[in-house]
């Protein structure tokens, strides 16, 4: 196997490292935001309406609230916000949720194949490394005939110099 194989094999396994350090952030994110909805599904199954609840503002700030009713605004997509009932509100989560558990196994499974790919292909690599460097010292054994240096030759009108 020459270089330029080899070459292309570490970069194919460099781009396949990087892949799959991608998949690993979007599984992050994407976990997050399982746990997020799955955290809002809890809070709206158990959310009764005569009981006093805190709004989480941001910066540790919450607004002690009672709610009114059977409704919550939800994002319905594209930024349109409408307000549905509670157990409408569940039901949209969760299918959200199962599309996003959807998208976590696609990824997981993606990550595993390329996991496959890379760990193939090093092996490969480092095989085909080892033939390499055994292949000189094959040649090696092979006695070297000596070569004459050559002199360095002056253009015609030209002055002597220390390397002549």
């Amino acid at each position: 196997m020459e270089q330029q194989e080899l070459q292309r094999i570490a970069q194919l396994v460099e781009m396949n490292r990087q892949k799959m350090a991608r998949i690993e952030e979007q599984v992050t994110k994407l976990t997050e935001i399982r746990l997020e909805q799955l955290g809002v599904i809890s809070a709206l199954k158990t959310l009764d309406t005569n009981q006093s609840t805190m709004i989480p503002l941001g910066a540790g700030v919450q607004l002690p609230a009672s709610p009114k009713g059977d409704t919550v605004v939800i994002d319905i997509g594209s930024g349109v916000q409408a307000e549905r009932p509670r157990e409408e509100a569940i039901s949209i989560l969760e299918a959200r949720l199962a599309e996003v558990e959807d998208v976590l196994n696609v990824l997981q499974t993606e990550f595993t194949e390329t996991e496959t790919i890379v760990t193939e292909l090093a092996n490969t690599f480092t095989e085909a490394a080892k033939q390499l460097q055994a292949e000189p010292e094959s040649d090696s054994e092979e006695p070297e005939t000596p070569t004459k240096p050559s002199r360095r030759r002056r253009k015609h009108g030209t002055e002597l110099t220390l390397d002549d």
